[in-house]
């Protein structure tokens, strides 16, 4: 008798026999390209937008500083859904 896990897996395989697929060292070292590139993009924003956020504390703006918070989640955002739009694509490719 198989578990509720094995039953989903069955069909989640017969529905997309594809995902389950291996990845060649090359796509693995595409992938990591990817999360490198965007983990630098990520990081940048979040110095430039950290500096921007603190020159706006220390001058008591704060309806900059919300704005300033709102932004460095929205560019969060923005970058890991770009960034799995990427690996999408590569692991389709």
């Amino acid at each position: 008798m198989k578990s509720a896990w094995e039953l989903a897996m069955e069909k989640l395989d017969a529905e997309d026999p594809e995902s389950g697929k291996a990845l060649t060292d090359e796509k693995k070292a595409e992938l990591a390209e990817i999360d490198a590139k965007f983990d630098a993009k990520k990081a940048e924003r979040k110095i430039f937008l950290e500096k921007a956020l603190s020159e706006a504390a220390e001058g008591g703006n704060a309806e900059e500083v919300v704005n300033l918070q709102r932004q460095i989640i929205d560019e969060t955002s923005r970058l890991e859904e770009e960034r799995e739009s990427a690996k999408e694509k590569a692991r389709a490719d």
